[in-house]
């Protein structure tokens, strides 16, 4: 789906940059440009940003220590 009609951003674009370390709506304005034009698709962005970081949340990244082989 897109999110910003200006500058063509789908919340799929929006989900990835989350991912890839995006975690404020400043750094997705940043990153994707997503609201700087009309300003109308910020709240939708915001949504999908929240959404995106409580999922980090509910699922953290577990780190397993690497064994050497003998």
């Amino acid at each position: 789906m897109i999110v910003c009609i200006c500058n063509n951003v789908s919340d799929k674009a929006i989900r990835q940059a989350v991912g890839n370390g995006a975690h404020t709506i400043s750094a997705l304005r940043e990153k994707l440009a997503v609201g700087t034009c009309c300003g109308k698709c910020h709240s939708c962005a915001k949504t999908i940003l929240r959404d995106c970081l409580e999922d980090q949340a509910s699922h953290p990244v577990v780190f397993q220590p690497a064994f050497a082989a003998a």
